[in-house]
Formats: structure tokens, C-alpha cells, sequence
């Protein structure tokens, strides 16, 4: 029975992706299946799937490179799924001794912003290059990839074109989402934003719309529903000024829930938004939320992304929108508002499209194949 090692240094061992669906379809597909991740310390068997995580994210490199390795040493895996390049380099090293696929599981950006916002601008291009060059090397290092979206292939697949690779998009199980298909008014609605409160994420051009549809439309019952929170405290100052500016009141905030309730959490939205700025790593993104949403029967209100355009076609369950025209946004709404057969239409439609195109069940044996072919030819 061939033997599969998740390692993942910044995601946890209960990661949606990693754990709920990539390990557990191996798992009913008869592999032996193991997930190291570093950040937290935990050591267990979960649905037959082998657990050990170490709280040693905030260790030195080399520290975290090591105890992979140990992780590889001792449970000999015939291959490496890494999320990250620091897998990756443990990954290599343990190749060193036994013949073993490594694949490279791109789900992120990388660099990400994050990783340079604290830099100065000078050293931001700097740092920058160098994680590129980090990036490069671990995709030399690999001997296949998953790419999570097709904006996410520069630059690995183009440099390293003859590497197996497949596109494994993030479409969640259909039993971890909830339809719930309303019936709009034309007097109410529930608008929705869910995920990371931030001026990066779109929370003021979410109120900036909202605002514009409730200065057209002062007799209309606009309901804000929020499920999320900030990270940092300027998100957190800034949000506060937002809320004490708004006009609107009837805003309800809850925290942020687990993705097996994800859906349930924003059951009684009319229309679900994400209107994130412009910038490149967020182009080069394919939202999660966006397949929850529509799974969930809900209309869907987007920042106009490369990564969403040049996967799918939204025009028969919502709108791509520049996320700062306000007044645009506000006419999309008011479309519904006053063609609620359209709004039925689309929800409909969205609900459809999810079972029939963007739910695991049709991507779950394109990747358990592609593992298969991965192992060397002896495990």
C-alpha cells in the first residue's frame, strides 16, 4: 500500500484542502496517508489518517527543514506532497536516501504580499527577487506540480515545462455546503462579506456600494451581514471608523466559523460579495468563497479577477465589477431589486453550476490518478 506524507509548514493538519479532501480521498483510495504540519503540536490518528504537528513555525529555517526530515525518516514515504519550499528542500533531502515523487502543491502566491509589506520599497524588490529566485529553486526541485489555478502556474510551469503538472482548483465537497436559495424582496435585502476585514480584502468598497444603493434608495430595509474579523489592529481602526460612518445600522457581525459551517454561517444573504482591490497577487487569485457562495445558491457580486475570468464564466449567476465603482455595483443590486426573476434565475443557476462543474466529486480522480502516476515505480 503505497505511503503518502503531507508536510505543510504554514498551513494547519486540519486544513480544508489538505486534510478533508486530498487525504481523505487517498485514503478511500487505499494509499496509507500522514500530514506534518508546524504549526501547532498535535499527534493523533483522525479517520485513518496519521497526524503529527509541531509547534515550531517561529523556528529557525534549518530547525523546521530537520524535523521534516525526521518525519520522512521515519515513516518512509513513497511521496511528498509540499505545500511550501521549505517541504520541498526536506523533501529533497530525504530523496537522497530512497527513491520518492515530491510534489509541489501551489495553492499561494510566493512571494506573498505579506511576506514583504514590511520591508521598505527598495528592499520589498529585493526580498522579493530573492523569494522568487527561492520559488524557482524548489520548483527545480520538484518532480511534479498541483497548481491550484491557472494564474498560479507562472512561474514554475513555464520554466519547467517537460515537469508532470495538473490544476487542481479549491472546489469544496458538497457535503460541507448548505443550498439555501432565497426569495428576494423588493423592500429588503441581506448583503453579505465574508472573510479576512481588511482595506486589502474590499471592506470599504463593500460599504462604499452599499452606501450608494442606500442614498438611492432611502425606503429600502438594507440588512449588512459580516462573518469574519480583523487580523491586525490598523484593519481593526479602520473597520471602526467605517462602521461609525455608515448610514446603514442593521449590520450584524459574527465571528469567523469553521468551513464544514461556513455556509450555514451566511444561510439568509440575498447576495454575496467580495470586492478586494486590484494588485497582482489578488489577479493571480481564484477565490475558495466564490465556489461556497454559489454552492450556497447565491448570487455573486466579484472584483473582476484574471484568476476568476480565465477559469469560469459568472455573466448566468452574477457580476464581475471594478470593486471601486460604487455606482455600478449599486446598479447591479438594483437590478435584482426591481427583476426579482432574474435574481431567482441566478440563484438557481449558481446552485446548478455548482454540482454540476465546481464541487470535488469532479475533480477528485483527476488527483488521486495523478498521485498514482507520480509513485516511483516501485512503491
Amino acid at each position: 500500500m503505497p505511503k503518502i506524507l503531507f508536510l505543510t509548514t504554514a498551513h494547519n493538519y486540519d486544513d480544508d484542502r489538505i486534510f478533508f479532501h486530498q487525504a481523505k480521498e487517498l485514503i478511500a483510495s487505499g494509499f496509507e496517508v500522514k500530514i506534518c504540519s508546524l504549526t501547532s503540536g498535535f499527534k493523533s490518528v483522525i479517520e485513518d489518517i496519521e497526524i503529527e504537528s509541531f509547534d515550531v513555525l517561529n523556528e529557525s529555517i534549518q530547525s523546521k527543514i530537520d524535523k521534516f526530515t525526521e518525519v520522512c525518516n521515519s515513516y518512509q514515504p513513497d511521496c511528498i506532497v509540499c505545500s511550501e519550499p521549505i517541504a520541498v528542500f526536506a523533501a529533497n533531502k530525504f530523496r537522497k536516501t530512497k527513491k520518492v515523487s515530491v510534489v509541489y502543491d501551489i495553492t499561494e502566491w510566493y512571494p506573498a504580499m505579506s511576506m514583504l509589506q514590511n520591508y521598505q520599497f527598495l528592499m520589498k524588490w529585493i526580498h522579493g527577487f530573492k523569494f522568487f529566485l527561492i520559488q524557482l529553486y524548489a520548483g527545480f526541485l520538484s518532480t511534479h506540480f498541483i497548481f491550484g489555478e491557472e494564474t498560479k502556474k507562472f512561474p514554475l510551469a513555464y520554466f519547467f515545462p517537460f515537469k508532470k503538472k495538473i490544476i487542481l482548483p479549491y472546489y469544496p465537497h458538497e457535503k460541507f455546503v448548505s443550498e439555501n436559495i432565497k426569495k428576494l424582496s423588493t423592500d429588503q435585502i441581506t448583503l453579505c462579506y465574508t472573510g479576512a476585514i481588511s482595506e486589502d480584502k474590499g471592506i470599504a468598497n463593500f460599504f462604499n456600494a452599499v452606501e450608494e444603493l442606500k442614498k438611492r434608495n432611502s425606503q429600502l430595509n438594507i440588512k449588512i451581514l459580516i462573518v469574519g474579523a480583523t487580523r491586525k489592529n490598523e484593519d481593526e481602526v479602520c473597520f471602526s471608523e467605517i462602521l461609525t460612518k455608515s448610514s446603514v445600522k442593521n449590520i450584524e457581525i459574527r465571528k469567523p466559523t469553521s468551513f464544514e459551517e461556513f455556509t450555514k454561517a451566511f444561510a439568509d444573504a440575498d447576495i454575496c460579495f467580495d470586492l478586494r482591490n486590484f494588485n497582482f497577487e489578488n489577479h493571480h487569485s481564484l477565490p475558495i468563497k466564490l465556489f461556497y457562495y454559489i454552492g450556497a445558491g447565491k448570487p455573486i457580486i466579484y472584483s473582476d479577477l484574471k484568476g476568476i475570468r480565465k477559469h469560469m464564466d459568472v455573466s448566468h449567476f452574477g457580476y464581475l465589477v471594478n470593486p471601486k465603482d460604487s455606482k455600478k455595483i449599486a446598479d447591479y443590486i438594483e437590478f435584482y431589486l426591481k427583476n426579482p426573476g432574474l435574481y431567482s434565475l441566478h440563484a438557481t443557476n449558481a446552485a446548478k453550476e455548482f454540482k454540476k462543474n465546481y464541487n470535488w466529486n469532479v475533480i477528485k480522480n483527476s488527483f488521486v490518478n495523478f498521485i498514482k502516476n507520480s509513485l516511483p515505480n516501485n512503491a
